[in-house]
C-alpha cells in the first residue's frame, strides 16, 4: 500500500492527491495533524532521507521560530524533537511504499516513475 504523508490543507499535498487520484492510484493519506506522528516513524524518515532534507527551513513555520531557537537545530536529535512538536515544519508530501525508496516533494514525472516501480 502506498502512503502519502503530509497535512491536508497544504497546496502541494492537494496537487499530489489530485494527481494520484487522476492516475487511479490506490493510496492511504496520513495527516500528521489528525493521525499523529510518532518518533519511530519520524526516525525511519530521517534514517532514509536525512533530517536536513525533511526539515522545511523555507516555510512559514520555520520563519516564525525565534532566531535563537532555530540556531539550536543542529543535528538529527534536535530536528526530530522540533518535527515531533511541530509536524507542519516537515517538508511534504512524502510518498512511501514497501520496498521502495521514499519520495519527498511533488513532481509528476517522479511520481509516475515511483508508481511504475510499485
Amino acid at each position: 500500500m502506498i502512503t502519502l504523508y503530509g497535512i491536508k490543507n497544504c497546496d502541494t499535498i492537494k496537487k499530489a492527491r489530485r494527481w494520484l487520484e487522476a492516475q487511479g492510484v490506490d493510496y492511504q493519506f496520513h495527516d500528521y495533524r489528525l493521525d499523529g506522528l510518532d518518533a519511530d516513524l519520524l526516525n525511519r524518515f530521517i534514517a532514509e532521507l536525512g533530517w536536513e532534507a525533511l526539515l522545511n527551513t523555507r516555510g512559514t513555520t520555520w520563519r516564525k521560530l525565534d532566531e535563537a531557537y532555530r540556531a539550536t537545530i543542529t543535528d538529527a536529535h534536535s530536528a526530530a524533537a522540533l518535527m515531533l512538536e511541530m509536524p507542519a515544519i516537515i517538508k511534504r508530501p512524502l510518498l512511501c511504499a514497501p520496498g521502495q525508496p521514499m519520495l519527498l516533494g511533488f513532481n509528476e514525472s517522479n511520481y509516475q516513475q515511483f508508481i511504475n516501480e510499485v
